[in-house]
């Protein structure tokens, strides 16, 4: 580190307000976001019919498999915005974003081809009556109009937690949710739609989120997309994205394994899993805060060739992630029977979550590691390493794990799970430890 890197580095306590500052509204954010499925069913679930709850349960979660898959966007076009901010490079700023909306479009027609190949399959899988899947099957041809602005909001966002500017997703997904909220009621109950009017008024609110996402880039910078940059300019942020999209495909895989091997074991085993598996992620999206700021502080330190940042960013939000896991354990473990009681209040089922309860109290300080490391690898642009964690923890411990304990029934799956989490970090360590004692690598 330079004289000057060690006059201007900002102190632990200054460090620690800009992490807060960062991670608050990616918290607040992330609540709002079961918020959107909420509204759909409060709307639903007053109309006399109940199969148009299932039709948007079963589509709605089918879109966010599809478009999850391509959630590397977000985190690619943080890592390259976060190395070039930090490097004070405005050029590379805005050309990150712009590189990250130019390849909206071809995914976008993955997108299509995935939904065209995937869903007559996957419909019958997720169950239902044939009413059920017959509406889920048209809220999913209109909800699928949105994929451009969610895709091009991925980038957006991410484009602004590069930069340090995580109050404007809060501001758009507040934006989406309340004009979502708004537009069932006036769909649904005025014009006299169903499941496909809920469908229509997520396209309108995604599109009108991405109008204000791009209200806010055109404030910080952004002026138009530019020219369609030739491909040698896109490898870095293909050659991420390459790598994030290999995890993240990885990762679903374990996800899907998890819910089939749970519905082999019958119906409460299934539903039981599913709801703890809920449960984890709004645990990962309280992490999540700390987890973005990470990723942000990370690539400015890293930009401004700042060890000494570097190293107290990588020690704080390790310490805030902790202290948050452990505090999350603690709400998990004395709230635990209320919780379980709002989960569901059918009979045969509340004996199932108390039974495997344990196993969700303790997940946020076994994953926190895990998702931790991501936002750091993120950004110190070490997309390969999570890539390379994630395939040799699903390979090498999930499987394995899984087949030694078969006899151990859903306990056996969990502890498959819990090993998949803790390997993850493992696997990573390497990687973390030479970005600690050499991070001139990662320059």
């Amino acid at each position: 580190m330079t004289a000057s890197h060690a006059a201007t580095a900002p102190s632990l306590a200054a460090t620690q307000r800009r992490i807060w500052m960062l991670a608050w509204p990616i918290m607040l954010s992330n609540i709002t976001v079961p918020l959107l499925g909420l509204a759909d069913s409060a709307v639903l679930a007053h109309l006399p019919d109940p199969q148009h709850l299932g039709a948007v349960a079963i589509g709605a979660q089918l879109f966010t498999l599809l478009l999850w898959s391509f959630g590397f966007l977000r985190m690619g076009t943080t890592a390259l915005t976060a190395r070039a901010a930090g490097a004070q490079q405005p050029l590379q700023v805005i050309q990150s974003l712009q590189h990250s909306l130019w390849l909206v479009m071809p995914i976008c027609l993955l997108v299509m081809a995935a939904a065209f190949v995937a869903l007559p399959w996957l419909l019958p899988v997720m169950g239902g009556s044939a009413d059920v899947q017959s509406g889920a099957a048209e809220y999913l041809s209109i909800r699928l109009l949105s994929a451009p602005a969610v895709l091009a909001q991925y980038a957006l966002t991410g484009w602004f937690i590069g930069l340090g500017k995580t109050y404007v997703p809060l501001l758009i997904l507040t934006l989406v949710n309340s004009l979502n909220a708004l537009l069932d009621y006036l769909l649904v109950f005025h014009v006299g739609m169903t499941s496909d009017g809920v469908a229509l008024g997520s396209v309108l609110a995604d599109y009108s989120g991405l109008a204000a996402a791009l209200y806010f880039a055109r404030r910080h910078g952004l002026q138009s997309l530019g020219t369609r940059p030739p491909l040698a300019t896109l490898r870095p942020l293909l050659r991420i994205n390459r790598h994030l999209f290999v995890r993240t495909l990885c990762l679903l895989l374990v996800f899907a394994f998890f819910t089939a091997q749970g519905a082999r074991m019958g119906e409460l085993t299934l539903a039981t899993n599913a709801l703890l598996i809920t449960a984890l992620l709004l645990i990962s999206n309280a992490l999540d805060g700390f987890s973005h700021a990470a990723e942000s502080l990370t690539g400015h330190s890293l930009g401004r060739a700042n060890t000494s940042q570097l190293r107290r960013t990588l020690l704080l939000t390790a310490l805030n992630m902790l202290l948050l896991a452990s505090l999350l354990t603690l709400l998990l473990w004395l709230a635990g029977p209320y919780l379980l009681s709002l989960m569901t209040n059918q009979p045969e089922l509340l004996p199932q979550l108390q039974r495997y309860q344990h196993y969700l109290f303790w997940l946020p300080l076994v994953g926190v590691a895990s998702y931790w490391l991501d936002g750091v690898f993120i950004g110190a642009q070490a997309s390969s390493a999570m890539r390379n964690a994630m395939l040799a923890a699903a390979l090498l411990v999930f499987l394995p794990v899984w087949w030694l304990t078969r006899e151990w029934g859903n306990d056996g799956l969990w502890w498959a799970f819990y090993a998949f989490l803790l390997a993850r970090a493992l696997f990573a360590l390497n990687t973390f430890l030479a970005l600690w004692r050499r991070p001139q690598n990662f320059m």
